[in-house]
């Protein structure tokens, strides 16, 4: 099995990548000299992606409620390459709404794929990480991980969630398996689009009124990928510098 690389030219897998925070992340490691693996449920959006950064991004339909999908993600990705090297458990979604009234569809969707994606994630790349002696894991929590607001509770309550089981994860691993939690505060991005509580979607229109671009949180993400392997960066956050 081939160890993998410290520097540049990593296999990246990214989760959630069609649009917005993972799309970025895509771009931008792809930019940098790495081999991404893009995988999200809209492949039209991936394929797009790809043809516009040539053969260095890799487009996978992929829904990370699918235990069996993300397994073959990662068992794909490994098999073509030798390896995998990072992980980026981005995929997410943001339906905020009062608890009143009572959209337990949408607090199930947000379980799905804000906490069992993430596990899915995790049970899938940690056995191969730990196989190839090495390996970086990379959770985008959300700022919603340190702060509840009204309209946030099931939404802070799933990205605490992750910010938790990534926080066990670095305790629990090899020191040769590095672990990041990227916390982003108010970025633009589709998320705020998927509110259909009338009064949480206006909430989120003010809170946008100085929202980063999705980049900023690629950087932090691209940060931590190139510290070398002795430096474990465990936690960012992200927001703009006027949000409080």
């Amino acid at each position: 099995m081939t160890a993998p690389s410290e520097a540049s030219g990593k296999i990246v897998l990214v989760t959630g990548a069609s649009s917005g925070i993972g799309e970025a992340i895509a771009v931008r490691l792809a930019g940098e000299g790495h081999r991404v693996v893009a995988g999200a449920r809209r492949i039209d959006r991936l394929e797009r992606l790809a043809a516009q950064a040539g053969d260095v991004i890799e487009p996978v339909r992929l829904d990370v409620t699918d235990r069996a999908d993300v397994e073959s993600f990662v068992g794909a990705a490994r098999e073509r390459h030798g390896r995998v090297d990072v992980l980026v458990n981005n995929a997410g979604v943001m339906p905020l709404s009062r608890l009143d009234s009572l959209l337990v569809h949408e607090w199930d969707r947000m379980l799905d794929v804000n906490v069992r994606g993430l596990l899915h994630g995790i049970a899938a790349a940690l056995p191969v990480f730990t196989a190839q002696g090495g390996g970086h894991f990379v959770t985008t929590a959300s700022i919603g991980a340190h702060q509840v607001v009204p309209t946030s509770a099931v939404y802070s309550g799933t990205k605490y969630a992750a910010w938790a089981i990534t926080e066990g994860l670095r305790q629990e691993s090899d020191p040769s398996i590095r672990v990041t939690t990227v916390s982003p505060g108010v970025v633009t991005s589709e998320l705020a689009d998927t509110i259909t509580e009338p009064g949480a979607a206006e909430a989120m229109h003010t809170y946008r009124a100085h929202a980063i671009a999705p980049d900023a949180v690629a950087r932090a993400v691209s940060y931590a990928l190139a510290q070398p392997a002795d430096v474990d960066v465990n936690e960012i956050v992200v927001r703009p510098a006027r949000q409080r």
